[in-house]
């Protein structure tokens, strides 16, 4: 398609077509998942009345099923509590975050 050698990183391909690379779009797809859905979830400060620094993040249950671990819902929590907080910040309005 790019008439490159097979040998040859894709990783400057990517950037040059606009393309995410696959776990980037996974980790894109769930973040917008539970920006999308927000009303889904708790937050720690809603769960626990203790003030911690991770009160804001999102509260993630326990789950003992491996099959739960790996589901969209358990997933996405994970993922974005990883975001950094000016990330989360884009979350207000949508069409921010889905920028590229």
């Amino acid at each position: 398609m790019m008439n490159v050698i097979n040998r040859e990183s894709c990783r400057e391909l990517f950037k040059k077509l606009n393309i995410l690379p696959l776990h980037s779009q996974y980790i894109l797809s769930l973040s917008l998942f539970v920006v999308k859905n927000i009303n889904m979830f708790k937050s720690n400060s809603m769960v626990h009345s203790i003030n911690t620094r991770h009160g804001s993040d999102l509260y993630l249950p326990t789950a003992h099923l491996t099959k739960v671990q790996r589901g969209v819902h358990h997933s996405g929590i994970k993922v974005f509590n990883c975001l950094s907080t000016g990330i989360k910040s884009l979350s207000v309005d949508i069409r921010k975050l889905n920028r590229p």
